[in-house]
């Protein structure tokens, strides 16, 4: 029978790229979205093309009750989870930070904090041998920028991540004993749509001479080491943050 895992935001870039690789490792996958239902379906059918289980399911991560009855449902559709990808998340206009809003900050902290505390809350109650599961893995989706800080450009999205990398470590620690491994990816520049949401579609190819290794990243690659930290190869492997950076 397949490990159940859920990939938040999967229906785009690294969640998208890392649902269709854990399939490919005999995951059956919870593919989530909150607005772009063809672009989930799409993940699901390719999934499905190949011979792997799948299924899209709406819920904005920084509403509670959305959360709970998408975890709800999951259970009753695909079983007990063992893994969690904490991938949903925003970006906002490139500002300085005395020209940013509290709303713009309620906004980037409810989504990429918040939402990925309430599905870690839900996946650790299933997971956990405290509550009669059988251990799993979580893996975060931090940033390069919780390192870098994003100056004039999303400060406020570095702080978000910088708030990530700081639960790893404490959940990592919390849960250790009960079977559930915690960790962090940190990519860099990736070629994802996320850059035109902030304003700025060409970042990667404006901003790749600053990596040593001269490139933007690719989805793919971020969600190599994804599921590697989701999977058994990577079973002495929590409380870990694993740069994919090309180096910067």
């Amino acid at each position: 029978m397949s490990k159940v895992l859920l990939v938040t935001g999967g229906s785009r870039g690294i969640g998208a790229a890392s649902a269709l690789l854990a399939a490919q490792q005999g995951w059956a996958v919870a593919v989530n979205y909150t607005a772009n239902s063809l672009a989930a379906d799409e993940v699901v059918r390719q999934i499905r093309a190949s011979g792997g289980q799948a299924m899209a399911i709406q819920a904005d991560v920084a509403d509670e009750a959305q959360v709970l009855r998408m975890f709800e449902h999951i259970d009753a559709k695909l079983g007990r989870l063992q893994g969690l990808v904490n991938n949903a998340g925003v970006v906002d206009m490139t500002a300085r930070v005395d020209e940013m809003s509290v709303a713009r900050w309620k906004r980037m902290f409810d989504i990429n904090v918040i939402g990925s505390l309430i599905c870690a809350r839900e996946a650790v109650r299933r997971m956990s041998t405290r509550h009669g599961g059988e251990g799993g893995s979580i893996v975060n989706v931090s940033s390069a920028a919780a390192r870098l800080g994003a100056p004039g450009q999303y400060v406020d999205y570095a702080a978000a991540k910088g708030a990530i990398d700081a639960f790893t470590i404490g959940l990592a620690k919390e849960v250790a004993a009960e079977g559930i491994r915690v960790n962090a990816v940190r990519p860099g520049l990736i070629e994802t749509e996320i850059h035109a949401s902030g304003g700025l579609p060409n970042r990667v190819k404006d901003l790749q001479h600053l990596v040593p290794a001269q490139r933007g990243g690719s989805a793919q690659e971020v969600a190599e080491g994804i599921v590697w930290l989701l999977s058994e190869q990577a079973s002495y492997t929590t409380m870990s943050f694993l740069d994919i950076s090309g180096g910067r």
